[in-house]
């Protein structure tokens, strides 16, 4: 669904007649208090973060590197400030008004308009989710030699095994995937040792390059990158994670709120930003500095990945923390399914339900990619659903800044001054990059 111009133009105007933030801060008064300590909030950074280290992060970054070295390490940074910016938005919103961004535009925006939000948002789900299906197959493939299709089955079930945690409580799960986190940050510490990158290179990686906009297959890999960083239903996702947590709604306790929960978001997306990070920066000094400029899939990368580095544990350490953040990233689509439904629809499944309804959708385009063009089509696939997820970002970007700088609704929380400005600055960039993208699609052939 491409973000056409009259359907952003109606995402800045609002309903009349919406529920007062004070309906929002009533929902939630039978809620127990939180406690004042700032970990008292962590969990949901880390739920989100997890969505922006899935295997389409690894197809974009791996092929950026290869390709374009260095290069493109900037994009990585903007994308991460960006969502760094954006999910502070989305977590104040949610904390502040009591309800999530979907349950906002069904409030003020018309039927017509709430079901087109809804399907682009179950569009960018099931994109997520046909990455985290691929990317768990290959990695299968890689640590036990399972065929591809198999692995495509394989890694459906692993969903039900995660969202089982939950059954015993969200702290459980909370805590499996934080373990994962860390346990992939360590994978990518032992790569860098491995890789010796050259970090002056890397270093001046981080300024913008000029050519982005006349390579057509850099703009390209750009747009994956952004889309794969910054993930449209991780917005939903995090804005109903976080919205009980005030519970007594008095500016007191949302002040407090709000400061232990943008320790745990800009900590988790931190760390998601090293770790997208070092996937490039090893793509660049073991596959471009060698010539392999062609690398474009995790297949070829595990393959070429211990001789060149001279170790056969660098390929163990990449094949198992793919499949660690397959696994992860199950469960942010899972729940960003479960919240849109139902703040769009007002329609409540079981979180078993939803992952059947999602993974089955998602199994499809991911066996017939890997059965017709084996594993270059399946990371061709990769790439291309992080381009989705990019065009989708502007139809959830817009109304989330619209309704976080809305003073009736924050009231002395609004999102003003600087951080807006850099916020619309943000979707701005967003629109602008995929209209980019897609005229150079029409246009360069």
């Amino acid at each position: 669904m491409n973000t056409h111009p009259s359907v952003l133009a109606q995402l800045s105007a609002a309903k009349p007649g919406a529920q007062s933030p004070a309906a929002g801060r009533e929902d939630r008064q039978r809620a127990p208090r939180p406690r004042g300590r700032w970990y008292s909030f962590a969990g949901a950074g880390a739920l989100v973060a997890i969505g922006y280290m899935d295997p389409g992060n690894w197809a974009t970054a791996l092929a950026s590197g290869a390709r374009y070295g260095y290069s493109l390490l900037f994009v990585v940074l903007l994308a991460s400030l960006m969502g760094m910016l954006l999910q502070w938005i989305a977590s104040r919103l949610g904390v502040v008004t009591g309800r999530d961004l979907a349950q906002l535009c069904r409030e003020r925006y018309s039927r017509r308009m709430t079901l087109v939000l809804w399907i682009a948002c179950e569009i960018a789900i099931i994109a997520c989710d046909v990455a985290e299906v691929v990317g768990s197959a290959v990695a299968l493939q890689m640590l036990f030699g399972v065929s591809l299709t198999a692995g495509v089955l394989i890694s459906a079930v692993a969903t039900f095994a995660m969202l089982a945690l939950q059954s015993r409580g969200e702290r459980p799960l909370r805590r499996a995937v934080s373990t994962l986190i860390f346990f992939v940050s360590l994978c990518f510490v032992i790569e860098l040792a491995l890789a010796h990158p050259v970090w002056g290179d890397a270093v001046r990686g981080l300024a913008p390059s000029r050519e982005l906009l006349r390579d057509a297959g850099m703009l390209w890999l750009a747009a994956g990158v952004l889309g794969a960083t910054v993930m449209p239903h991780n917005l939903y996702l995090h804005s109903a994670l976080v919205k009980d947590h005030a519970s007594a709604g008095d500016d007191a306790t949302i002040g407090r709120t709000l400061r232990g929960v943008n320790i745990d978001t800009f900590g988790s997306l931190g760390l998601a930003f090293i770790v997208n990070a070092s996937l490039l920066v090893v793509a660049a000094a073991v596959f471009h500095a060698n010539g392999h400029t062609g690398v474009d899939d995790l297949a070829d990368a595990h393959r070429l990945l211990a001789p060149l580095v001279g170790s056969h544990w660098a390929g163990v350490v990449f094949a198992t923390a793919l499949l660690a953040c397959g696994l992860n990233a199950t469960v942010t689509g899972t729940l960003a399914g479960q919240a849109v439904m139902e703040g769009f629809l007002r329609l409540r499944m079981a979180r078993w339900a939803r992952a059947l309804l999602t993974r089955g959708l998602a199994i499809g385009p991911a066996l017939v990619a890997v059965g017709s063009f084996g594993q270059h089509g399946s990371n061709t696939l990769l790439v291309a659903t992080q381009v989705v997820l990019s065009l989708q970002l502007p139809l959830a970007v817009i109304p989330l800044v619209r309704f976080a700088s809305d003073a009736g609704l924050m009231g002395r929380w609004r999102v003003a001054r600087v951080p807006l400005a850099l916020a619309w600055a943000c979707a701005g960039v967003i629109v602008a990059l995929n209209g980019a993208m897609l005229w150079q699609a029409v246009f360069s052939r």
